[in-house]
Parts: C-alpha cells; sequence; structure tokens
C-alpha cells in the first residue's frame, strides 16, 4: 500500500532543476535513495517534506494532499538530517521534552526504547556528543513517535561501520513492524544490505525507480556489484535515458 505518493515534482534554481521527479513509498518496504552529491537528493527531500516550495508536482501522504493537510501529516512522519545542530548546550532529556509537545502521539515507552537502542545518556548534550551519537540523537527524536513513514537524509553519515550496520537492522525491524523509510546515501553497501527498492537519481532526475532484484536485472552486468554499476551509469548517460 503506498503510503506517500510523489507526482512530477520539479524545483528549478538558478544552477541545478529537480525535474519530474515522481515515486511512490510502500508500507513495509525500505527504499534506498542513491546519487552522487549534488544529484538532488536533499532537494527531493526538502520539497516532499515543505522545508523549501516546489515548483509543481503533487505531494500526498496517506491519500491526503500535503498542501493541504500539512500539520496532520507531519504528526505521522519523522524526519532527520543526520547530525543535530540544535542546543548544544541543553541537555538531551530537555531537548526531548520541548519536541515531544509537538507530537499527539509521542510515546515515551518509544523514546526510551530507543534510547537504549542507541545508548545515549539523556544527561549529555549535543556538544559533549561524537558526530555519530548526534546523529542517533537526531533519529531518537524521529523515531520517539512511532512515525509510519521514516524520510532519513544521510543517516548513516558519521557513523562507524559497527554503529552503521546497527542503524540498517533498526531499519529492517521497523519495516517488519509496517512501517515505510526512505533514507538517502551514497554508500552502496548500506542500500545491498537493507534496502528493497532503489531510487536512483543523476542530474535532477529520476534515472531509475525499481525493486533491488529488478535494478541488478536491467543495469548490472555479469559479475559487476551495485557500487559498480552505478559508477559505470555515472560515466555513461546513455545507459539510463531509456529506461
Amino acid at each position: 500500500m503506498a503510503l506517500c505518493s510523489i507526482r512530477n515534482l520539479s524545483k528549478s534554481y538558478a544552477s541545478f532543476s529537480l525535474s519530474d521527479v515522481s515515486f511512490e513509498l510502500n508500507a513495509g518496504q525500505i527504499t534506498g535513495f542513491i546519487g552522487r552529491n549534488g544529484a538532488g537528493k536533499t532537494t527531493t527531500i526538502k520539497s516532499i517534506l515543505g522545508l523549501v516550495h516546489p515548483d509543481c508536482g503533487e505531494i500526498c501522504y496517506f491519500d491526503l494532499p500535503f498542501s493541504k493537510y500539512e500539520r496532520e501529516i507531519k504528526q505521522r512522519i519523522g524526519f532527520s538530517t543526520g547530525t543535530v545542530n540544535y542546543y548544544p548546550k541543553r541537555r538531551i532529556k530537555n531537548i526531548a521534552a520541548v519536541t515531544k509537545t509537538f507530537y499527539k502521539n509521542r510515546d515515551e515507552s518509544a523514546y526510551r526504547e530507543y534510547l537504549e537502542i542507541f545508548s545515549l545518556d539523556e544527561n549529555k548534550m549535543p556538544c559533549e556528543l561524537s558526530e555519530g551519537m548526534k546523529v542517533k540523537f537526531n533519529l531518537l527524536l524521529a523515531l520517539s513517535h512511532r512515525a509510519e513513514i521514516l524520510i532519513l537524509d544521510e543517516p548513516t553519515s558519521g557513523l562507524d561501520p559497527f554503529s552503521r550496520d546497527e542503524l540498517l537492522e533498526l531499519f529492517i525491524e521497523l519495516k517488519n513492524r509496517g512501517a515505510s523509510v526512505l533514507f538517502s546515501t551514497h554508500i552502496t553497501s548500506d542500500i545491498e544490505k537493507c534496502a528493497d527498492n532503489i531510487m536512483y537519481i543523476k542530474k535532477g532526475k529520476v534515472a531509475a525507480d525499481c525493486s533491488k532484484e529488478e535494478f541488478v536485472k536491467s543495469f548490472c552486468m555479469d559479475g559487476e556489484t551495485l557500487e559498480e554499476s552505478i559508477l559505470r551509469m555515472e560515466r555513461n548517460d546513455k545507459i539510463w535515458q531509456n529506461y
């Protein structure tokens, strides 16, 4: 079931354009959103969350138009941009106490569960955390209201391999609970480990949007890894123009 539907999303800047981006996010699935830096991943994510205003396109969550029901929709989704960079000298528990007032369905048991999973000390301040722990703190806030859709921009950035593996296992657990997860990355091994679907963006256009198995069948040569395939696609525009 599609929890989120995006149609013909476009956004133009002086030196970059996002063009006719369309995709769906389904319940119980993980979508890995991959592309090189500057390809349009963050612009897409910011546009579907209302953090920038797209020039055109339709954005719907739970069969509701985002433009009309933004407040209600944001009660049901979670968002993280990687490291936390606000209130650096406030304790985690105090920041959490403020952010929980934003959500009607904030779940204290979920907060405690992820606090333990991420091994976070709520008496610490963000300025005392490593970059990896800051990422986990931001995810803690995003997960504490049992979001049905998680939209994460480079969530594994700054994490050591062990912590990154733990986070990807968490994505799989959330998927098994029926949530939809969209995470952007440029680390192909993250996608290989946990993604059900791959959305590959290049120069502001979606070059591929399909299941991981279909992507491998359509684009990977014999014996070629996912990373090798995407690197080849980056070098050769003709590979994906007829997809």
